[in-house]
C-alpha cells in the first residue's frame, strides 16, 4: 500500500511545511491534491530555488521546513552534499525513467527527480515585427546590438533557472569564452530577475522582447494565448531535472515521505498538467503533457549535474558572475 494511504504515526506534526520551487499555479494544485488525498494540512510557500537553498542552510540546526519540492536539481544535489537532506527511497522509484533514477543515485538517495525541462528563450513576435528586428535562433544571436535593453534573464544567485543558464554556457563554450559571451550579452540585458520564469512572463506581456527561461514555462504562456515564439538554441542547450527532497530534521517525517511518494506517482505528476504546466514527468506511467517540448528532438549538452551541483563549483561560479557581470551591469 502506498505510504500516503497509511495513517500517520501519533505525535506527528499537524501541518506539513513545504517550500515549492515550481510555478505558483502548480504549487496551489499540488497542495489541494495532496490535502484531498491524505487529509494532511499543508503550508506551501513558493520561493525561487536559490532562496530555498539559502533558507534550508540557514535553518540547518532548527529546520522549519519538511519538504523541498521543485526547482533545479543541481541545488538539491548541493544541499545533499552539505548533509541538509534526508535519504529516502520511494516505492515509486522503480517506475521512474532512467534519468530520474540516475539523479536519485547521484544524490545518495537524498533527492528524487520529478520532471525534466530544456533551457531556451522566447521572443514576443508582435514586438519583433513592430521593431522590425531579426528573429534570433542561437545563443550568440542574443548579443546583436539590435536587442540592446530588450532581453531579460534570471539572476543565478536566486534563480535555479539562471544558474542552469550559467552552467550551460560554461559547458557549451568553455568557462573563459562563456564569461566573455555573458559580458557581451549583458549589454543587451535590461534586468536580471529574481525568479527564473519571470523573463518569459515579461516577454509574454510585451514588457521585454526576449526572455531566457526553461522552454516549458514559455509553452504554458503560449498556450494561454501569448504571442511567443519559443527557440531551442542552435548551439545546443542545457536542461534541468526538477527534484523533491525531505529536509533533514523534518518534524513531520511520515507526512513528508507520503508527499514524496505522491509527487513521484502518476497521480501526483498529473497535477502538473492540471496546473497548465509542460514539464516532462519522471514517472514512466505518468501522462505526458500534449504540448510539452520534445526534449528528444533538442540538441542537448551532456549536463554535468555532479560538477555544477557541488557547493565549491557553484559558489565559485556565482562569485565570478557577481564580479565579472553583475558588478559592471
Amino acid at each position: 500500500m502506498a505510504l500516503w494511504l497509511c495513517s500517520m504515526q501519533p505525535g506527528a506534526a499537524a501541518t506539513l511545511n513545504v517550500l515549492c520551487g515550481v510555478d505558483e499555479s502548480w504549487c496551489s494544485v499540488m497542495k489541494a491534491a495532496f490535502q484531498a488525498k491524505t487529509g494532511t494540512e499543508i503550508t506551501m510557500v513558493r520561493k525561487s530555488t536559490g532562496e530555498i537553498l539559502d533558507q534550508v542552510r540557514a535553518e540547518r540546526d532548527r529546520p522549519t521546513v519538511d519538504v523541498w519540492w521543485g526547482g533545479t536539481g543541481d541545488t538539491h544535489l548541493q544541499a545533499a552534499s552539505e548533509d541538509l537532506l534526508l535519504a529516502y527511497t520511494s516505492s515509486e522509484e522503480r517506475d521512474l525513467l532512467p534519468w530520474a533514477q540516475n539523479f536519485n543515485a547521484m544524490s545518495g538517495g537524498r533527492s528524487a527527480g520529478v520532471y525534466a525541462g530544456a533551457l531556451g528563450f522566447a521572443y514576443n513576435s508582435e514586438l519583433l515585427a513592430r521593431y522590425k528586428m531579426p528573429a534570433p535562433t542561437c545563443w550568440r544571436d542574443l548579443t546583436n546590438e539590435a536587442y540592446r535593453g530588450l532581453i531579460q534573464s534570471g539572476n543565478p544567485n536566486s534563480s535555479g533557472t539562471a544558474f542552469t543558464t550559467l552552467a550551460t554556457f560554461v559547458q557549451l563554450f568553455g568557462e573563459e569564452e562563456a564569461f566573455r559571451f555573458m559580458a557581451t550579452l549583458d549589454r543587451n540585458v535590461a534586468d536580471y530577475t529574481k525568479a527564473g520564469a519571470a523573463p518569459v512572463k515579461a516577454a509574454a506581456r510585451g514588457e521585454t522582447l526576449i526572455g531566457i527561461s526553461f522552454m516549458h514555462d514559455a509553452v504554458t504562456l503560449k498556450e494561454a494565448g501569448s504571442p511567443l515564439v519559443i527557440v531551442a538554441p542552435c548551439e545546443g542547450t542545457g536542461y534541468e531535472i526538477g527534484a523533491v527532497s525531505i529536509v533533514k530534521g523534518a518534524h513531520n517525517l511520515d507526512a513528508a515521505r507520503a508527499f514524496v511518494d505522491f509527487a513521484l506517482s502518476p497521480e501526483g505528476q498529473a497535477t502538473g498538467i492540471a496546473a497548465g504546466q509542460n514539464q516532462v514527468p519522471s514517472n514512466a506511467k505518468a501522462a505526458l503533457p500534449a504540448t510539452a517540448p520534445d526534449i528528444s528532438m533538442i540538441k542537448m549538452v551532456d549536463y554535468d549535474f555532479a560538477t555544477f551541483g557541488s557547493p565549491d563549483e557553484r559558489s565559485r561560479l556565482l562569485r565570478r558572475f557577481d564580479t565579472d557581470i553583475l558588478a559592471v551591469h
